[in-house]
């Protein structure tokens, strides 16, 4: 048969792999898991919208991360949860939708690396100075990806980079401080303060480094989205219970609004 190319509006996507009768059962899961990042991650923004005490630098800060928790995971989940009640014969994505997708990923992803950056260095002066998907695109594409896949290569690991490298210097300032002040109330706030920070960072930084290798290799492309799920999901579930239930202001602020709810009642 002749190998015929023509231009379309729509692109056919693969999306999720599931077996018919896994279909409803992951469904459901993806349903849960976007409630529970949804409503927890509106309600910190809430919480520190609503709160007076909690008008400052650091809170509004902190709440950059679950308003772009939200924003990235209501990019994806919804249409992977459309997309699964789909038989794979209908699965298609406009070609304008699809750019504003990969578009809206690479925000998140971007804020995401940038934010936790902010944090890092926010903890070092903190402890220190106490006073205060475009490659799946490409793949389908008629036109000659070249200088938009280096120029998106290139913008990848100049982020990645600066990002490794400003939580590398931050926290070895930190550790360094520690070690050289050997106070034990410094040592057990860097430990808890500063772990948790660095358990997030390191599920989004591998997961976008698993992303970036496997789209270059064809046959790997289940534990690619496997991937691209750990970096939405893993830390839209996980910073709420980090930072929200760690934090002992967001914390007292929580334990008194349900207590005055109780009284109320």
């Amino acid at each position: 048969m002749e190998n015929l190319t023509f231009n379309s509006p729509f692109i056919q996507i693969e999306g999720l792999v599931v077996s018919e009768q896994y279909i409803y059962p992951t469904f459901l899961f993806f349903l849960i898991i976007y409630v529970l990042i949804t409503v927890s991650n509106i309600g910190i923004i809430l919480l520190i919208t609503m709160e007076r005490s909690l008008h400052e630098p650091m809170y509004i800060l902190f709440c950059n991360l679950p308003f772009n928790d939200v924003f990235g995971n209501s990019v994806v989940i919804p249409r992977i949860m459309v997309d699964i009640l789909r038989p794979s014969s209908e699965r298609y994505i406009s070609y304008g939708e699809c750019a504003a997708q990969a578009f809206c990923y690479h925000v998140h992803a971007t804020a995401a690396h940038t934010i936790l950056m902010a944090m890092a260095f926010d903890r070092y002066v903190a402890i220190s100075n106490p006073f205060c998907d475009n490659a799946s695109l490409f793949k389908v594409s008629c036109e000659n990806p070249y200088i938009t896949n280096v120029f998106g290569l290139a913008c990848t690991t100049i982020l990645l980079v600066s990002s490794v490298g400003s939580i590398v210097l931050t926290y070895s300032k930190i550790a360094a401080v520690c070690f050289i002040s050997k106070n034990k109330t410094l040592n057990n706030k860097f430990l808890k303060t500063c772990s948790t920070h660095l358990t997030v960072y390191l599920i989004m930084w591998l997961s976008s480094c698993i992303m970036i290798m496997l789209h270059r290799f064809s046959g790997y492309t289940d534990y690619r989205k496997g991937a691209a799920l750990l970096f939405h999901i893993g830390p839209g579930i996980l910073n709420p219970i980090i930072y929200a239930l760690q934090c002992t202001e967001i914390r007292h602020t929580m334990l008194k609004i349900l207590h005055s709810k109780k009284v109320h009642s």
